[in-house]
């Protein structure tokens, strides 16, 4: 019975898109979920919809696969909770300038709040310094100092007065210092006099100034007292008139402010501060101007400003993606200033890294990005595990400087991290880190394909249409999209499949774009995909051109007609990173008188790798199992790829040596028009191999350098039926008859179509029928035996 070749309907699997409510993307609505990706997509709810610690996502996949772009999708598609979501300021810590305080609030406040206290200090800058320029306060002030001045003079006066009764004069150096002198009358004795007074004089004047000294003493510390007092009493009168000035403000703040209580205490504080510093809207602030400008920020008291650190609406869920997760950005850095030569810093110089403009929300990052860069990892470990965001210097940790920073009060920190990685890194995490595990609970779990069904291909399609929507493509008609869904079948390397490598398909998508608005087109159509991917292939393929180039000129010796003993074309796929083709080589094999050894050549140099080296070692059980049942087989067989001059490697030339084998043991042809790929078990049964398309293609296109004819074809596996996705041409020349696919369960059905004979079927005695290849290759060994 003749073993039918497929038919040209089981080549190629078109797309349904019968049920496509719409004749193009223009009227499909864009997807709103992650498509083909029910696992990932179940993964992602469940850890955002759980708040506990350690809950954060590792998204595992191939690159290319659309990861971000999916989950972003998701993410920005879906409500999700925004209770957690808060203003972040930091202002001055006034008990200690060097720990800034952070105010936690509702969202928008922060902003509100800093431009209030802008508008605050702003008045205040002008209202304070007129408070104190004004003649209540000059005669309140002047009053207090008369006070003093009138009470220092009059017990001054007193003293002075004792000490003129005794003879004493008070007087007061250049140097400022009260100093009594003896009189002589009314002139001050000078060194000379006072040695000529009597001894009892001189005594007399010692003891009484003794005595004046005492009470000057006493004088002088009722003096400082009254000083004392009158700072006291001029203080107070300062702050009397600061508080007049700010008490009016600050009361309209608590008003405004009255359900916050954290900005009530800061507002407390700031007045408090602001009356006790008052000196500062007073002097020509001039120094205070230039240091507030030395970071370009607003002229006013920088210890009054608000740093509003993340300020966002009610209803913005922070979805941020951190592209460069260095320390300083992920982490937020406290910057410095110059001011006259020295370096300073404070709170309002303080910046927000990813994890705080992300905090309430999600922050997405590529694992690697975040491995590559020094600290980052530990750092992000550290936030996670005691949930709060500290201001650490990296300078400080990694250095010994002893310079003086900040130390800011630390931040609570509830965000979702997505770590975006391949299945190597993770594995690594895994084995190496102990936390990982710990700190990454959910494995969002991405597959590289989706099973291929009408309903899935509707799904596809609105893929398609967000991706158009997404990147302002021009719309794609319904052939076009049925032409990129059967695209992605043949990427995939399956009718069954569909490829979820969402970048492959983009940059399909946005090559056909362009190529349709070369054309003025305004519609994407399926000439303007094919013409796409066309292009795609003209720019990779320089090496298959080269290799085809190799059987036109006759470098690479093959046959596509005829027959030949011990001569098979097998079928290969070569590959380099980015492109993938077929190319047919030339399995010989010999024989010689010996022990029924199989000698392969490619093995013996080197050459072969050890799953081609399996697969002859399992073609030997089998053959041996065929023609060495009660004897053994008298010959050696020599096997080799000819012309092949770098590695061979996987089984998927077993059927192909075998043929070759039989057919040198029995010395009948084998077809050369026939070319032959798939691998097999001890038991001669077919088993499927990959790049069945590409090898297929290449042995056509080979075909038609080398001449065409009808009868030419491929032998593949069956199981291999289900992979194909064959160019338009081909299957067109199978429709025709001009060109055959056969799948074969068996490598009998191989050989009995390679021969046009019946393999045969071995009798209870192990013999085969004498018309048969088998009979043949049995009746040749049987007389060397003998």
């Amino acid at each position: 019975m003749a073993i039918r070749a497929l038919q040209a309907e089981q080549l190629y699997q078109v797309a349904d898109l019968e049920m496509l409510p719409c004749k193009s993307t223009k009227e499909l609505p864009p997807i709103d979920e992650i498509v083909g990706q029910e696992r990932a997509q179940k993964a992602v709810e469940f850890a955002m919809s759980i708040r506990e610690k350690g809950y954060n996502i590792y998204a595992i996949g191939r690159n290319g696969l659309g990861k971000r772009t999916m989950i972003l999708r998701y993410l920005n598609r879906n409500k999700h909770n925004s209770e957690a979501l808060y203003d972040w300021c930091y202002v001055a810590n006034f008990d200690d300038i060097r720990i800034p305080k952070v105010l936690r609030l509702p969202c928008g406040v922060g902003t509100k709040l800093r431009q209030d206290i802008e508008k605050l200090i702003t008045r205040l800058v002008k209202a304070i310094p007129l408070a104190f320029d004004n003649e209540i306060y000059y005669s309140r002030s002047e009053k207090l100092k008369n006070q003093l001045a009138e009470k220092q003079e009059s017990e001054l006066a007193a003293v002075t007065q004792l000490a003129k009764e005794k003879g004493v004069s008070l007087t007061i150096t250049p140097q400022g210092d009260y100093q009594f002198v003896a009189m002589n009358g009314e002139e001050m004795h000078t060194e000379e006099t006072f040695n000529a007074l009597s001894e009892k004089e001189q005594l007399y004047f010692s003891d009484t100034i003794d005595g004046l000294e005492v009470e000057l003493r006493n004088v002088v510390r009722k003096l400082t007292e009254w000083e004392e007092d009158f700072s006291e009493k001029n203080k107070k009168l300062n702050d009397e008139v600061t508080q007049g000035v700010i008490g009016h403000f600050i009361k309209e703040l608590k008003k405004e402010y009255s359900k916050h209580t954290e900005i009530k205490t800061y507002l407390s504080d700031l007045q408090k501060d602001i009356i006790e510093n008052v000196d500062i809207f007073l002097e020509e602030s001039n120094e205070q101007s230039e240091l507030s400008s030395a970071s370009l920020d607003k002229r006013m008291p920088r210890r009054y400003k608000v740093n509003v650190l993340v300020s966002r609406h009610s209803d913005d869920f922070p979805i941020v993606v951190e592209e460069n997760p260095n320390y300083h950005s992920l982490f937020g850095y406290i910057e410095t200033a110059t001011y006259k030569g020295t370096v300073f810093t404070d709170f309002s110089l303080i910046r927000a890294g990813s994890l705080h403009k992300a905090n309430g929300g999600v922050l997405l990052m590529d694992a690697v990005k975040v491995l590559e860069q020094p600290y980052v990892w530990d750092g992000l470990k550290r936030a996670l595990r005691a949930r709060q965001l500290s201001f650490t210097s990296l300078e400080k940790e990694v250095t010994l400087t002893g310079a003086v920073s900040l130390d800011p009060e630390p931040i609570p920190l509830n965000v979702k991290i997505i770590l975006f990685g391949d299945y190597r890194t993770y594995e690594l995490l895994t084995h190496y880190d102990p936390e990982f595990g710990e700190l990454f609970r959910v494995t969002a779990d991405f597959e590289d394909e989706m099973k291929r069904t009408s309903d899935s291909e509707l799904h596809y399609a609105r893929l398609i249409s967000s991706m158009v929507h997404d990147n302002s493509l021009l719309h794609c008609d319904r052939k076009a999209i049925g032409r990129i869904i059967e695209h992605s079948s043949r990427i995939t390397g399956s009718q069954n499949k569909l490829s979820l490598h969402a970048a492959h398909i983009a940059n399909l998508l946005r090559e056909a774009n362009y190529v349709a608005k070369q054309a003025n087109s305004n519609m994407i159509r399926q000439s303007h995909v094919d013409e796409a991917l066309h292009n795609q292939e003209l720019r990779v393929n320089r090496i298959q051109e080269e290799v085809m180039e190799t059987f036109l000129n006759g470098t690479t010796l093959i046959q596509t007609e005829g027959e030949a003993v011990g001569q098979v074309n097998a079928l290969s796929v070569l590959a380099t990173s980015d492109y993938a083709f077929g190319a047919p080589n030339r399995i010989t094999a010999t024989t010689s008188y010996g022990d029924g050894d199989i000698i392969d050549i490619e093995r013996s140099v080197d050459l072969g790798g050890s799953l081609h080296s399996k697969g002859v070692m399992i073609l030997s059980a089998y053959l041996n199992s065929v023609f060495g049942r009660t004897a053994r087989v008298p010959l050696t067989t020599t096997i080799t790829f000819e012309q092949s001059y770098g590695g061979v490697d996987g089984d998927s030339a077993t059927m192909a040596e075998f043929c070759a084998i039989v057919s040198a043991f029995s010395k009948h042809p084998n077809r050369q028009d026939i070319a032959v790929t798939g691998s097999m078990n001890q038991f001669g049964e077919s088993q499927p191999i990959g790049g069945v398309n590409e090898k297929i293609e290449g042995f056509f296109n080979v075909c038609t350098i080398k001449g065409r004819h009808d009868k030419q074809g491929v032998i593949i596996p069956r199981a291999n039926q289900h992979n194909l996705m064959l160019r338009a041409d081909i299957v067109k020349a199978v429709e025709k008859g001009e060109f055959h696919i056969w799948a074969v369960d068996h490598v009998i059905e191989a050989i009995e179509i390679f021969t046009g004979k019946e393999a045969g079927v071995a009798t209870q005695d192990g013999s085969y029928p004498v018309d048969t290849i088998f009979g043949l290759a049995q009746a040749k060994l049987n007389a060397l035996r003998k």
